[in-house]
């Protein structure tokens, strides 16, 4: 196996996971480090499968169509300029030795050798992965919502649901099952990108004049007795009724207990079939730590101090949804998966490198939680924020300003706040560009490769 290190004079800085976390702790020991990276005393390494960041919050927004997706995204090689950016899967964490394995990315195929990185100081910000249940059928149809790719999909999925009802108009049992919708999870993805991609199919129907908005079924299923719980149980309450008086069915305390051949049986005795299920039922820790030598809690989380230090070891640093982070404010015992805490975390954990290496002290990481928004489609919104409850078009507003406001560089900002223009004065594109998963698919039945039509 083969080892990739640089010059052996530097301090070599190992950052893996591309997310929050680890863009923005990269992007601050690019300001804090300025010299040292310059005169090559210090290296900082970025290991993700994608070029990317991913800014979150704006998924919904992007599956709905109000903002271009690449517009969503920060591209790592271009913020992070004076880092070396790896593409590739960090297999194995071996901290005894201060390497991880990683399996370059678009090496599927046998033959193409993983290789070790070294490291002196390492930071885990692998983040978390969608918590899935041994559900039947789930596998098989379930849809996720973490990724940029998974949020296109989504929406050309939905806009290709419209297409089939509209193009069997004696069937009813395929217009009834494609024009079904269930999201499972009520947290901030799941209500966001239900509450979005509605409003999206209804504005839709205007142009398939064979579907009522009315024939659209959109349920919200949730296994606990409150939806968005971030923004307190007064604002929960009244989101769930905004949903349902736009149609939108929302059932607490009820389970998914089956989704085989997409036919969905619930734990409250309803069953049917729907073309289109979501699964947003809550995060856990990226696998990969469990494929390593440090101390992990009984979630899988890596054990973390308040400085962000991962416990008992040195050189070793962590936070965001992969790190179980000590809650200074006495709010919670730790703080919550969120990225609110997670690009706080990397600011201060950024600090703290470079107080380690200048031999200077490191500080806690302190954050009172300020509150939350949430966006329920165009110009519906729901907030909490110091304990202000806004609702409709005020609480809108500020999602959308709160998560411009965080959404790295100057040009995305500016693209998006063009997106958002653009959409003020024309509606929304409904062009279902499903087959970009097939794009092979036109020149293999040109070849006579596919006889399928």
């Amino acid at each position: 196996m083969a080892s990739d290190r640089t010059a052996d004079s530097a301090k070599q800085i190992l950052i893996i996971g591309g997310g929050y976390v680890g863009m923005y702790t990269a992007l601050r020991l690019q300001k804090k480090l300025r010299g040292e990276l310059r005169r090559g005393e210090v290296a900082v390494t970025v290991i993700d499968p994608q070029s990317y960041m991913t800014y979150q919050p704006f998924l919904p927004e992007a599956a709905a169509g109000n903002v271009e997706p690449r517009h969503v995204v920060a591209p790592l090689r271009k913020v992070l300029g004076r880092c070396r950016i790896l593409n590739g899967y960090v297999t194995r964490i071996d901290h005894s030795s201060r390497r991880v394995t990683l399996r370059p990315a678009g090496t599927k195929t046998a033959g193409v050798p993983e290789r070790d990185v070294d490291y002196d100081m390492l930071v885990v910000a692998l983040g978390s992965i969608s918590r899935t249940l041994p559900i039947p059928g789930l596998a098989e149809c379930g849809i996720g919502f973490k990724t940029v790719e998974e949020a296109i999909f989504l929406r050309n999925h939905v806009l290709h649901q419209l297409d089939i009802a509209a193009s069997n108009a004696g069937e009813e049992e395929v217009r009834k099952r494609a024009l079904t919708f269930v999201f499972v999870g009520a947290g901030f993805a799941g209500v966001e990108a239900m509450a979005e991609l509605e409003d999206m199919a209804r504005d839709a129907c205007r142009w398939y004049p064979t579907i009522d908005p009315a024939e659209m079924r959109w349920l919200m299923v949730e296994a606990t007795d409150r939806i968005l719980p971030e923004v307190g149980p007064e604002m929960g309450r009244w989101t769930a009724e905004a949903l349902r008086r736009r149609g939108i069915e929302v059932k607490l305390e009820t389970l998914l207990k089956s989704a085989e051949k997409r036919h969905i049986v619930l734990s409250d005795g309803d069953e049917f079939d729907a073309g289109t299920l979501v699964w947003t039922a809550g995060v856990k820790p990226h696998p990969v730590v469990r494929e390593s030598d440090l101390p992990l809690d009984d979630k899988g989380r890596l054990k973390t101090t308040a400085e962000l230090t991962v416990e008992g070891l040195e050189h070793v640093y962590a936070a965001g949804d992969n790190a179980r982070v000590p809650d200074l404010t006495g709010t919670g015992e730790f703080t919550a998966p969120n990225a609110q805490h997670a690009v706080r975390q990397a600011r201060r954990l950024g600090d703290n490198i470079v107080a380690d290496l200048r031999g200077k002290p490191r500080k806690q990481y302190v954050h009172a939680y300020v509150g939350s928004v949430a966006s329920l489609g165009l110009h519906k919104g729901v907030a909490n924020v110091y304990g202000m409850k806004l609702r409709g078009l005020p609480a809108w507003f500020m999602h959308r300003t709160y998560h411009l406001s965080r959404m790295p560089t100057v040009n995305r900002k500016f693209r998006i706040t063009m997106d958002w223009t653009l959409a003020s004065f024309f509606r929304r594109e409904i062009v279902s560009l499903g087959e970009l998963e097939s794009p092979r698919f036109e020149f293999e039945l040109a070849a006579g490769r596919s006889q399928d039509v």
